[in-house]
């Protein structure tokens, strides 16, 4: 959402999406409903969601529970405000009743001392305090009042209108905030290396950011050890290479790894594959890779295995060097590459195909340019993709796909093509027997694809992740599968 793309701006992209959300909630409610709460949560998309829920609500689709959609898709402390964000800045006031609602029942479920520590800022277009004026929780949900929920939202509101207010003393947390905060500078970093530290900067709700300006002075060894045991997942994977320049201890760094290896820790992380690969890549020291190569794995665990002969192509035109992960440390043929690789290493018999064509601009007369990627067997997945890196597979140059899929058919069982699917050379499908099924994953989302789909032996999906490629063995299985957010009713 929001985002330009070599071919198609944002707003012609972002209306696109809309119009679709918006017929798809008049002809089906129940099933866009479900939809938008399995995309916000199993799916782990955060901005399609809610513009989806908005433009939802303004659309009143009928035998809709728009105030429910809005609740569901709303599952981190920041989002109410984003959510409200967004509809001031399109449509300005007033805000809708079911809007309204819907983000009071979030705020009821959401909000608590932590997370007004982490998201509460001034540099918010919304704050939590706003939050709280435009939609009144306490007074739709009055099961809050009488509880600590309750002074949280009042101290909301004194944070956001400056009013000199003590803290209240259910709001423990805050409290030992502002005892740490009130600490002479020269007092602090003696707190660090105090037997119940850790613990005092936990219960004060001290992220990693905040300890740096608490502080006033650098991130050093000690400090990062006093912080890692209160930092999430998330924050311990993209701060590897800040470990290894400040000199945390191998026993430390060992701590971290294991946790970063556990399959049940990256599971309820819920931090996409492609992660894994950007910290792989920034981490200066090697005692991260065998963590991270666990990790990679066991974040790709939805990948099936398939039977037979598997032809797998991987675009690398110049078109795929464009940013895939929002910090810019990916790119689409990163994601690309190592998806296409993880399948390959998955199935009974893969080949693996870097292409584009033999210039940059689309139609060159001379054809595709290939390179074929040998897998060998054991290796480590971001092993593989080191090599795939270092012996020249991102190709660049323009997209031949329907010739790169002529050059190195030879009768496999099945076809997989990671790309953005700005292709020459006429429809991909034709290159292929009818009878050959061709799955493309279009990393890119465009409107016009490279072969006609739909038919299941002809299937585009958009995105990339490991849980789409599932579909494969239940389509030529001829098998039909609930929608997943369909299960419950149909049970």
């Amino acid at each position: 959402m929001g985002e330009d793309t070599f071919y198609e701006k944002a707003g012609d992209r972002d209306e696109r999406f809309t119009n679709l959300v918006i017929s798809a909630g008049r002809e089906d409610p129940n099933w866009t409903a479900g939809f938008l709460t399995w995309l916000r949560a199993e799916g782990n998309m955060r901005s399609a969601p809610l513009v989806a829920a908005v433009e939802l609500v303004r659309a009143k689709p009928e035998g809709m529970r728009t105030r429910a959609v809005v609740d569901s898709v709303l599952q981190r402390a920041d989002e109410p405000s984003e959510i409200l964000a967004y509809w001031l800045s399109r449509y300005g006031k007033p805000i809708p009743i079911a809007l309204k609602r819907g983000v009071a029942d979030a705020v009821a479920r959401l909000y608590n001392e932590r997370s007004l520590l982490k998201y509460d800022s001034a540099d918010r277009a919304v704050r939590f305090g706003d939050v709280v004026d435009l939609t009144q929780p306490a007074y739709h949900r009055p099961e809050i009042r009488g509880t600590w929920r309750y002074d949280l939202l009042g101290h909301a509101l004194d944070r956001r209108h400056g009013r000199d207010k003590p803290i209240p003393e259910s709001l423990a947390m805050l409290r030992a905030r502002a005892e740490l905060m009130a600490l002479p500078s020269a007092e602090r970093r003696a707190v660090l290396t105090a037997e119940n530290g850790p613990e005092r900067l936990r219960a004060a709700g001290i992220t990693w950011e905040a300890l740096a300006g608490w502080l006033q002075g650098p991130m050093d060894a000690k400090a990062w050890e006093a912080i890692i045991p209160s930092m999430g997942y998330m924050a311990r994977l993209r701060n590897l290479r800040n470990w290894d320049e400040a000199g945390v201890s191998d026993d430390v760094a060992a701590q971290v790894a294991a946790r970063l290896a556990d399959p049940e820790q990256v599971a309820r992380s819920r931090q996409l594959p492609m992660r894994f690969l950007s910290a792989y890549r920034a981490a200066p020291s090697l005692r991260w890779g065998h963590a991270l190569d666990k990790a990679l794995t066991a974040s790709i665990s939805n990948i099936p295995a398939l039977p037979g002969r598997t032809l797998i192509l991987v675009d690398t035109s110049s078109s795929m060097d464009a940013g895939f992960s929002k910090d810019g440390t990916l790119m689409r043929w990163d994601a690309a590459a190592l998806f296409g690789v993880a399948l390959a290493q998955r199935c009974d018999d893969a080949a693996v195909v870097s292409y584009s064509s033999s210039a940059r601009y689309w139609g060159d007369p001379q054809g595709p340019r290939t390179k074929a990627f040998p897998l060998r067997r054991g290796e480590s997945l971001l092993r593989s993709l080191d090599r795939w890196k270092n012996d020249g597979y991102f190709l660049g140059g323009g997209t031949d796909t329907a010739g790169a899929v002529r050059q190195h058919f030879r009768g496999h069982d099945r076809v997989v093509i990671l790309t953005d699917e700005q292709a020459s050379g006429g429809d991909v499908g034709q290159a292929l027997p009818r009878t050959t099924p061709l799955y493309t994953f279009n990393l890119a989302g465009y409107q016009r694809g490279h072969a006609a789909s739909g038919d299941g032996l002809r299937v585009t999906m958009g995105g990339l992740s490991d849980a789409g490629f599932r579909l494969i063995p239940l389509l030529e299985a001829g098998r039909s599968a609930s929608w997943p957010w369909m299960l419950d009713k149909a049970a």
